[in-house]
C-alpha cells in the first residue's frame, strides 16, 4: 500500500513537469515575447499584473536601461499630427430656414453630412442649432462659409492634439496582440482540464481588454477624420446665447452667493412643507392628550381646602339666687 508521502511526492513531481513543459512549449512557439515583455511561463503572472506588458514606448519598443525614453510625437510633421477640430459659429440670419438649407449644402458639398439638427420657430423669435460633421482638411473653409451667411456674432474654434494617445494606442493593441496569440497557442498546448479552464480564462480577458483598446483607437480615428462644426443661426428678434464662460469679480461673486441663499431656502421651504402634514396630523392628537394629562394630573394634586375650627361651646350661665331673708 502506497503511502500519502509518496502521493504528496508524485503530485508535486507532476507539477513541476507541467511547468516545465509550458516553458519549454512557449520559449519554442514565441520566441519574440521576450521583447514585448510576455513569456509563456509567466501567463499566471500575466493575469496578477495585466498592465505590465501594456506601457511600451510610442515609438517601438521598450528602452535600454540607462537609456531616456524616446518622444516620436513631438517630431512628426504637422500634417502626420493627430488633431481634433471643433468650433462653433453664431450668425445672425434674416431667414432662418434659408440659411440653414445652404449650411446643409455647404456640409454637403465638403463632404460630410449633418449630425445633429434642432430648430425651433415662434412669432417673436427663431433659430435653428446644426451639428456638421466635415473632413479635417475641409474645417476652416466650412466655418468661413457658414459665417458668410449672415452677419457673424460669435466664432469659437479648438483643437486637442492626440497624437501621443493615438501613438500609444497602437503600440498598445500590438502588445496585446502579440499577448492573445501567446494565449491562443498556449491553449492549444493545453494537457489537462484545470489548465485549460485557467487558460481560456485569461485568454478571455485578453482578448476583452484588446477590444477595448480598438474601440478606442476607432474613437479618436472618427474624431480626427470628421471635425465637428455647430452652427447657430438665429433670425432677426432671436437673442445671442450667453457665454458659457464663467464671470469673475466681486458682482459675480454676490449673484452666486445670492442664486445659492435663494437654493438653500428654498429647499428649506420644500422640507418645512412636506413636514407640515405631519405635524398637523400628529401634533394636534399629541397635544390634546398631553392637555387631557395635565388637567387630570392637576385635579388630583389640588389640595382640599381647610375646614373651618369650631366655636368655642362656653358652658350655660346659672342665674344667682338671691340670699335667704334672715329667719
Amino acid at each position: 500500500m502506497v503511502g500519502p508521502g509518496r502521493h504528496r511526492l508524485a503530485g508535486l513531481l507532476g507539477a513541476v513537469a507541467l511547468a516545465a513543459a509550458l516553458a519549454l512549449a512557449g520559449c519554442a512557439s514565441d520566441g519574440g515575447d521576450n521583447a514585448s515583455g510576455t513569456s509563456a511561463a509567466d501567463a499566471p503572472a500575466e493575469q496578477a499584473q495585466p498592465g505590465a506588458a501594456e506601457a511600451p514606448q510610442a515609438g517601438g519598443g521598450a528602452p535600454q536601461a540607462g537609456q531616456p525614453a524616446k518622444e516620436p510625437a513631438t517630431d512628426l510633421a504637422v500634417g502626420q499630427r493627430a488633431i481634433i477640430y471643433t468650433g462653433s459659429v453664431t450668425v445672425r440670419v434674416d431667414d432662418v430656414e434659408a440659411a440653414a438649407a445652404r449650411a446643409v449644402g455647404i456640409v454637403a458639398g465638403a463632404g460630410g453630412f449633418v449630425g445633429g439638427d434642432n430648430r425651433s420657430s415662434d412669432e417673436s423669435r427663431s433659430e435653428a442649432t446644426l451639428q456638421l460633421r466635415v473632413p479635417a482638411d475641409r474645417f476652416a473653409a466650412v466655418v468661413d462659409e457658414v459665417a458668410r451667411l449672415g452677419k457673424q456674432l460669435r466664432r469659437d474654434v479648438k483643437t486637442d492634439d492626440v497624437t501621443e494617445e493615438t501613438l500609444d494606442l497602437d503600440a498598445r493593441i500590438a502588445t496585446q496582440k502579440a499577448r492573445v496569440e501567446s494565449g491562443r497557442r498556449l491553449l492549444a498546448q493545453a494537457k489537462s482540464l484545470s489548465d485549460l479552464v485557467m487558460l481560456e480564462s485569461e485568454l478571455a480577458k485578453r482578448e476583452a481588454d484588446l477590444a477595448s483598446l480598438e474601440a478606442k483607437k476607432r474613437r479618436l480615428a472618427d474624431l480626427t477624420a470628421l471635425s465637428t462644426v455647430t452652427a447657430v443661426l438665429l433670425g432677426p428678434n432671436a437673442q445671442v446665447p450667453e457665454d458659457d464662460e464663467p464671470s469673475t469679480g466681486f458682482l459675480a461673486g454676490l449673484e452666486g452667493g445670492w442664486k445659492a441663499f435663494v437654493a438653500s431656502l428654498r429647499i428649506l421651504l420644500t422640507v418645512l412643507g412636506a413636514l407640515l402634514p405631519w405635524a398637523v396630523g400628529l401634533g394636534l392628537p399629541a397635544f390634546a392628550v398631553v392637555w387631557l394629562v395635565r388637567r387630570l394630573r392637576g385635579r388630583r394634586s389640588r389640595p382640599t381646602p381647610p375646614t373651618p375650627p369650631a366655636p368655642p361651646r362656653t358652658p350655660p350661665t346659672v342665674p344667682a339666687q338671691a340670699p335667704a331673708p334672715p329667719g
